[in-house]
């Protein structure tokens, strides 16, 4: 071998080796992906986050960590702090708080539906007055019920022991939402279905709400386990509220408005469920057909997946919005706070989504400031 040949091969050696340092010392040659937090350092961090003053703090940890990895949701801060603001709001991060009124609700709710039925409350108040499975009668139970949870079992033994509770409420148990988070119980039990809950089910989904952890899993599946483009998390606590994708709708029907001149409310509903009729947003959205060329059987099928995240891509969203711009002369934002009145038998005020939205974001921003990071836009 000449000398040439030698130092043309050592010259390549010695490039070879400089590649492997830089690869292996600066990462310019190849980058490589952090590695995700291990589940003691999830626990870690939500510890740090949560509110001060927060009882069993580290079982809390554990709880929402379990969910955030079996969901496979990221557990940045700013998720992190979304689910703790929203059972913050809802329970002060309390397992099975306890309600206000109980009694009163349960009573009334039990009013309806005999006066629904034709039942006489007189033959409802004597049937309440058959004991139950841990002694006390139905109806001394409903005086003194502090919490969902209890108010939830009550109902189940009324319903499964006493011929009138099965008349009153068939399979349906009226305590509709339970745990730290206020999460549906409907939700609950579809989500169950759709993917592995990570625990054992002694009893019943609807059981499993009303626990820590249960609550806090199904919680945060509701407020972070669908995919949204929005660029904020108000929306999402806009959505926990009313409903997946309600903000994203509700800027879609003020795009219907102002391209129609047909005022609607925000509500992010487009179209009436379980019914054949349109209803206010799919008759605006059909003035505007040859606009943009669409017939009333291709509006009716894009109306109907806009509670899926493929809405955005369909020719009626991107339409809609084009000729709105068009007419408004700007850009609209792709996402506005629903405009719903709350109503429930535990509200006894004027409230709205959007004042429990910003409510929540309050609370998620002192989150943040816990532990030392910047709210998003």
């Amino acid at each position: 071998m000449n000398s040439n040949s030698r130092l043309t091969r050592a010259r390549g050696w010695s490039a070879v080796i400089s590649l492997a340092l830089l690869a292996g010392c600066s990462g310019t040659i190849r980058d490589f992906e952090p590695a995700p937090p291990s589940p003691a350092e999830i626990r870690a961090h939500v510890a740090r986050l949560l509110p001060p003053g927060t009882k069993d703090r580290e079982a809390w940890a554990a709880d929402v960590q379990v969910a955030f990895t079996s969901l496979e949701i990221t557990p940045s801060a700013s998720n992190l702090c979304a689910a703790l603001a929203v059972a913050e709001q809802e329970s002060g991060i309390t397992a099975d708080p306890a309600a206000a009124g109980l009694p009163k609700i349960a009573w009334s709710e039990i009013e309806r539906r005999a006066d629904s039925l034709g039942i006489p409350m007189l033959a409802v108040r004597i049937a309440l007055k058959l004991p139950s499975p841990n002694g006390d009668s139905y109806g001394e139970r409903l005086d003194t019920v502090r919490t969902e949870r209890e108010l939830s079992l009550i109902f189940e033994d009324f319903i499964s022991m006493v011929p009138l509770g099965k008349r009153l409420f068939g399979d349906l148990n009226p305590v509709r939402t339970a745990g730290a988070m206020q999460v549906s119980v409907a939700f609950a039990e579809q989500h169950a279905k759709r993917r592995t809950y990570p625990y054992l089910v002694t009893d019943s989904i609807r059981r499993e709400v009303f626990t820590r952890h249960g609550g806090m899993y199904f919680g945060i599946a509701h407020l972070l386990d669908y995919p949204a483009s929005y660029d904020s998390q108000l929306y999402r606590f806009a959505d926990f509220n009313a409903g997946h994708y309600a903000s994203r709708n509700a800027a879609f029907q003020k795009a219907v408005s102002l391209a129609s001149g047909i005022r609607l409310a925000l509500d992010g509903d487009l179209i009436i469920h379980d019914n054949s009729a349109s209803g206010a947003t799919e008759r605006a959205v059909r003035t505007l057909g040859k606009s943009i060329d669409m017939d009333e059987r291709a509006i009716r099928r894009a109306l109907e997946e806009g509670n899926t995240e493929a809405f955005e891509d369909s020719r009626l969203y991107k339409r809609v919005f084009e000729l709105a711009e068009k007419r408004a002369g700007r850009t609209l934002a792709r996402a506005v706070l629903p405009q719903i009145a709350l109503a429930g038998p535990k509200i006894s005020r004027k409230l709205t989504t959007g004042w429990f939205a910003k409510r929540v974001e309050t609370r998620y921003r002192r989150c943040l400031a816990r532990g030392g990071e910047s709210a998003d836009a």
